[in-house]
C-alpha cells in the first residue's frame, strides 16, 4: 500500500460510503472549492479554518503540504463532530472529502520529497529557517508577523506529527521537536493583544511610538528606590528589566 493510501485511509475517517443528501430546503448551506477559498467553515468547526487558510496560503508553493493540511483538517472535523450534528457539518465533510479524492493524484505528482512524512518535514523546516528564525533576527521584530510565523509554525507541527503517525515514522526528529516546542512556547507572547505590549516584540508597534504611550512606559519602568523582598533578589538578575507590576506582584502577590 502506498504512503498515499495510508494517509487517506487512516486521516479520513468520514466513511466512503458518505454522500451528500438532497436538500429539503433551499436554506441548507452548501460548499464549494471557492468557498473552501475563502475559509468559510461551519461556526461549530472555527478551529480548523486557520488550517484550510494555512492550505490556501501555500497551495501554489507546495500543492502536497496543502493537500495534508487539508486532510488533517479532515480529520480533526470528524474529531470535533463525529456525528455531523453542528449546522452544515455534513456538507462541509463531504466537500472537504470530494476535493481530497480530486485533488490527491495531481498533489502527489507535484511531491518535491519522496514519501508525505518528508515532504512536510522539509516543508516545516523551510518556514521555520525563513520565517520564524529570520524574522527573530531582524533588528526590530514586527510583532504581527511573528505572531502569524509562530502560529504557522505550530499548525505545520500538528500535521507533520499526523502525517508521521500515519506512514508509523517512529518519531519526529528531535532537534525539529525541540524547535517546536520553542515556538509554542513563545506563540501566546506574540497572539493578538487588546492591551499594550510591553515585551520587546512590541516595541516596533506604531502605537507605541506615540508620545504619550512612551511617557507611560516610561513611568511605569521607572522602579528607582524601590525596596524588594531579598527573596526576589536572585529573580531579579534573570529576570532582567522589570517595571512597577512586577514591584507590586513581588510585594503583594497582585497578578501582573
Amino acid at each position: 500500500m502506498s504512503s498515499a493510501a495510508r494517509i487517506n485511509q487512516d486521516l479520513s475517517p468520514v466513511p466512503q460510503s458518505l454522500t451528500r443528501r438532497p436538500s429539503r430546503s433551499s436554506n441548507i448551506t452548501s460548499f464549494s472549492t471557492e468557498v473552501f477559498d475563502k475559509e468559510v467553515v461551519p461556526a461549530s468547526l472555527q478551529s480548523v479554518a486557520q488550517i484550510l487558510r494555512l492550505a490556501t496560503e501555500i497551495q501554489n508553493e507546495r500543492p502536497r503540504v496543502a493537500y495534508l493540511c487539508r486532510l488533517y483538517a479532515l480529520a480533526k472535523a470528524e474529531r470535533l463532530d463525529p456525528n455531523s450534528s453542528g449546522r452544515g457539518v455534513r456538507q462541509f465533510k463531504t466537500s472537504l472529502q470530494q476535493r481530497l479524492k480530486r485533488e490527491n493524484a495531481s498533489t502527489l505528482g507535484s511531491r518535491v520529497q519522496i514519501t508525505d512524512a518528508q515532504e512536510i518535514e522539509s516543508f516545516y523546516k523551510q518556514y521555520h529557517e525563513h520565517y520564524v528564525v529570520a524574522l527573530n533576527k531582524g533588528e526590530q521584530a514586527d510583532r504581527a508577523q511573528l505572531g502569524k510565523a509562530y502560529q504557522t509554525a505550530c499548525m505545520l507541527i500538528e500535521v507533520l506529527c499526523a502525517v508521521n503517525k500515519t506512514e508509523k515514522v517512529e518519531e519526529v526528529a528531535p532537534e525539529i521537536m525541540a524547535a517546536a516546542n520553542d515556538v509554542q512556547a513563545k506563540k501566546e507572547i506574540y497572539a493578538p493583544y487588546n492591551i499594550l505590549p510591553l515585551d520587546s516584540a512590541g516595541a516596533s508597534q506604531s502605537i507605541m511610538q506615540l508620545e504619550e504611550v512612551k511617557a507611560s512606559v516610561a513611568a511605569l519602568r521607572n522602579i528607582r528606590g524601590l525596596t524588594w523582598p531579598t527573596s526576589f533578589e536572585q529573580q531579579r538578575q534573570k529576570v532582567g528589566e522589570l517595571d512597577l507590576l512586577d514591584w507590586l506582584k513581588a510585594m503583594f502577590g497582585f497578578q501582573a
